[in-house]
């Protein structure tokens, strides 16, 4: 076999390859020679068909089939003889495939680029720090009692904290407009989760009552056909409901789990689950500027069949979405622009070629303690956690997406021993969201900080 390189534009290499006529033509005829001994014809015994007629016959379909198969076989021990590291499948084109002559074909792909790593301890990034006060853990109960509390009917007029179930029909300018019709509505009034014109339209209607009010969308309402329009609405009232919220009692308590000791045991439950969940915003947060900051830090010449590859995962996620939030469950039929994706997908392109040399220079492989730990953590919330671990151990391709995951934080806690890593001093739910951590405004893109904002700032600056 004869390969000759040509490197087209970039990363994209052209192998030429020649296989000798003689192997080719061996390939062709031991094919046909298996298939003379299954086909059946009119007027031959079965296996006694002669070779030239089974040639006639078939010898094009066969000679396509074997310079199909040659190619994909001869492709692969070409790379490796050359040591090439293809990106991506190849575009294979035949040359030369006539009887007598050496079989030649071209391989067209991209390779994967050289990524000098920087220095690591480049790398800076802020990691919030929070204490979960028992104001804290008051204002994450009274959150846990409203998810809970119940719904009763009532026949008085609705008030702010009531649960309205309506019909309207609003008409602008004597006219219906898109989503200006409803039937057994239902929301909270006080809330906000009507516009507020109409929130105050509803209040002093009971069940039954019919009433009709003027109510203008907002200058930034989400419809731009809408905004600052006055419409008229129609409505009549199904139902008006109180709430009740439930009390802290053992039955309570044993909703999230919490047999035994009382009020005590449920703060104690509540506190732990709120410090894993601010660990694990803080840890996705530090990881996601790591990532960044790779970004950011190197300059890296990206294969376009991986980032094109990486559109389609990005647009498949996306219509997955469609699909679970629209009507029947089905993804609505749109063809969405690449552009759309381009530059969210070069980045991770670039990302994971980055780390995918972290993780080769320094010859990185997953912990099977963690593996192990993600593992079991995953298999906690099931009836039988020894089963789902045993599925993941049996499983090596879900096995090996674990292990994916545990040798991307490895390769960021080994970012974080050489990295800067400012501590920022936080509140809770501010360490939770971001806000601890997030840039800055300048000058020409200043907005008004909220007053968590303003206090984590002047506590940086105290540091």
């Amino acid at each position: 076999m004869q390969i000759s390189i040509e490197t087209t534009s970039g990363l994209e290499r052209r192998l030429t390859i020649s296989v000798p006529s003689e192997t080719f033509e061996a390939q062709i005829t031991d094919r046909l020679g298996q298939a003379a001994n299954q086909v059946r014809l009119p007027g031959f015994r079965p296996g006694k068909v002669p070779m030239r007629e089974v040639r006639r016959r078939f010898g094009p379909a066969v000679r396509a089939e074997v310079a199909g198969e040659l190619m994909q076989s001869s492709f692969v021990e070409a790379v490796q003889q050359e040591s090439l590291s293809p990106a991506g499948s190849p575009s294979l084109e035949v040359v030369k495939m006539d009887p007598g002559i050496d079989f030649e074909f071209t391989a067209t792909f991209e390779v994967f680029p050289s990524v000098d790593l920087v220095d690591l301890g480049r790398v800076a990034v802020k990691k919030p720090e929070a204490e979960i006060t028992d104001e804290d853990l008051e204002q994450m109960i009274e959150r846990l009692r409203e998810q809970r509390k119940t719904w009763t009917a009532v026949e008085r007029g609705a008030q702010s904290g009531d649960k309205v179930t309506l019909d309207f029909e609003g008409r602008i300018d004597d006219e219906a407009f898109e989503g200006g019709t409803g039937e057994g509505v239902s929301f909270e009034v006080g809330e906000g989760q009507m516009i507020e014109d109409f929130d105050q339209g509803v209040r002093g209607l009971a069940a039954g009552d019919s009433g009709e009010f003027a109510a203008t969308f907002p200058d930034d309402y989400g419809s731009e056909d809408l905004q600052g329009k006055t419409a008229t609405f129609a409505v009549t009232i199904k139902s008006v409901e109180e709430p009740t919220t439930p009390e802290l009692d053992d039955e309570f308590f044993k909703t999230f789990g919490v047999e035994e000791g009382g009020l005590e045991a449920f703060h104690a439950e509540v506190r732990a689950n709120m410090q894993r969940e601010l660990d694990s915003a803080i840890s996705n947060q530090v990881k996601s500027q790591v990532m960044d900051e790779l970004h950011r830090l190197h300059t890296v010449q990206l294969p376009k069949a991986m980032v094109g590859q990486e559109i389609q995962n990005q647009k498949q996620q996306m219509l997955q979405q469609f699909q679970m939030y629209g009507q029947n469950g089905q993804a609505p039929d749109i063809d969405l622009p690449d552009d759309l994706f381009t530059e969210q997908a070069e980045k991770r392109v670039s990302v994971g070629l980055v780390v995918n040399e972290i993780v080769s220079s320094g010859d990185m492989k997953p912990d099977e303690e963690r593996v192990r730990a993600r593992v079991e953590e995953m298999a906690a919330g099931y009836a039988d956690p020894t089963q789902v671990v045993n599925y993941y151990y049996s499983n090596p391709e879900q096995l090996q997406q674990i292990e994916m995951a545990v040798l991307e934080d490895q390769v960021v806690d080994h970012i974080l021993e050489q990295a800067t890593v400012e501590v920022v001093r936080s509140s809770y739910q501010d360490a939770l969201t971001g806000a601890a951590i997030a840039p800055v405004q300048t000058e020409e893109t200043e907005q008004p900080e909220t007053e968590a904002e303003a206090a984590a700032e002047a506590d940086r600056t105290s540091t």
